[in-house]
């Protein structure tokens, strides 16, 4: 079952579509170099920098305007143009019209702005059978103001074959059922050889296209893959980066 909740997809589970009650914790979230902290905690993510480079994706009117709640999460990588996000594919596959993207969003306002979808790239396994092993996608933003979207909030490395666990990684995305972004610090475990999973509680409905980054500042992976990233709160999959995404990255960047 989907990670992603918009009006025209069926939706979760009622458990799992409610406000669930986070983890919150006093103690700093552990960092994502296995550094000092809790593992395995959800809380409420603090707006930083680095959290200011993941924002949520909504439906746009034809004014570029948010056309309902948000639905899933995606999070700026570098590239040449500084205008590329990364989320899932399932987030953006089919012609579902025009996208913006809020980075940094919280308590209903965009202060870094909404930055419109302009192109999508999708593996061809997705987009001809929705291979969940192929369930990534980038896309490109327009510019805004004269302003690229990487010159404004920064961006992650977008980093395929990194293997499954070397480091802890930080999860951050956007619940629909919440207003605010949550975090989570663990390590990623092998649930095949082209699947990942990380135990991570209350990544509920919302929260596909959430970047995994690790202590270097990089994206090693995305909710998404398995059951479109998980049929429960607690575990969340992501393809496992490899050629298949080395090579869409490069063509995204070369094409965007």
């Amino acid at each position: 079952m989907s990670r992603i909740s918009r009006i025209s997809v069926t939706s979760r589970p009622a458990l799992l579509g409610a406000v669930v009650m986070l983890a919150l914790t006093s103690a700093s979230v552990a960092a994502a170099d296995d550094g000092p902290g809790p593992l395995g905690v959800t809380a409420d993510a603090v707006a930083t920098r680095q959290s200011a480079r993941v924002g949520a994706l909504f439906d746009a009117d034809r004014a570029g305007r948010p056309a309902g709640g948000h639905f899933c999460t995606a999070s700026v990588v570098h590239s040449p143009r500084g205008d590329l996000i990364v989320t899932a594919a399932h987030c953006v596959d089919g012609d579902d019209g025009d996208l913006v993207f809020a980075p940094g969003y919280r308590d209903g306002q965009a202060p870094f702005g909404m930055w419109k979808v302009m192109r999508r790239f999708l593996p061809d396994a997705w987009t001809s059978g929705q291979d969940e092993d192929s369930d990534l996608a980038f896309a490109a933003v327009a510019e805004r103001d004269g302003e690229r979207l990487e010159d404004v909030v920064g961006a992650n490395r977008f980093a395929a074959g990194v293997a499954t666990g070397a480091t802890a990684v930080t999860v951050i995305g956007y619940p629909d059922s919440r207003e605010a972004p949550v975090t989570c610090t663990d390590k990623p475990a092998s649930r095949s050889d082209t699947q990942q999973r990380v135990e991570c509680p209350d990544f509920t409905g919302g929260t596909s296209g959430s970047p995994w980054v690790n202590g270097d500042g990089q994206v090693v992976g995305v909710i998404g893959g398995h059951e479109q990233g998980g049929a429960t709160a607690d575990v969340s999959y992501s393809v496992v980066l490899g050629g298949e995404a080395a090579e869409l990255y490069r063509d995204a960047m070369s094409a965007s």
